[in-house]
């Protein structure tokens, strides 16, 4: 790169020397120095044709890798977006899993609660049976009690303005007899 810039500077130079003096058309090949610039022209190609070509040849290089690593990064992507699609596949799967659990265990705790609540229902109505039956045999108790009160007080009543002492006497012995029995 050097040479060619050392080159394009004498040849600016050249020109703008013969500049000041005029351009004129001189058709003496040799004088107008025709075979030197067709030298040179012929130099400048080749030194450039052959810069040209590496600078061509490293750019092309440069495009050709960054391609390949642009098609590296695809393909990484594209592994990361299967291995994405995978795990949303497992994900849903697993929340399908749960879903259908929480289902089964939403239907066995309802049954559960179901069966505890008619359990303690029938225990409830088991003890309230029972304390209507306690309650049922107090109140017949006191009320039998009450009947007999009611009973001897009534007898009590008759027996004291009718009871002579034969009458008593027999009462007497007819409760021995069946003491006997």
């Amino acid at each position: 790169m050097n040479l060619l810039n050392q080159t394009l500077n004498s040849f600016s130079i050249q020109i703008s020397n013969n500049s000041e003096a005029g351009v004129s058309f001189n058709p003496d090949i040799f004088e107008a120095n025709l075979v030197n610039l067709l030298i040179l022209g012929g130099g400048l190609f080749y030194l450039l044709s052959g810069a040209l070509s590496e600078s061509l040849s490293e750019r092309q290089q440069k495009i050709v890798g960054a391609i390949q690593e642009s098609e590296e990064r695809l393909q990484e992507a594209t592994t990361r977006l299967t291995e994405s699609e995978t795990q949303l596949a497992q994900a849903q799967m697993v929340i399908e899993s749960i879903g259908k659990d929480a289902e089964v265990t939403a239907k066995q705790v309802k049954s559960t609660i179901l069966n505890d609540g008619k359990t303690e229902i029938e225990r409830l109505t088991v003890a309230a049976k029972s304390q209507i039956g306690t309650i049922e045999a107090r109140v017949r108790k006191q009320i039998s009690e009450y009947v007999v009160a009611l009973a001897l007080k009534r007898i009590t009543m008759q027996l004291e303005g009718k009871l002579t002492s034969s009458l008593q006497q027999q009462i007497i012995d007819r409760n021995i007899s069946k003491l006997a029995e």
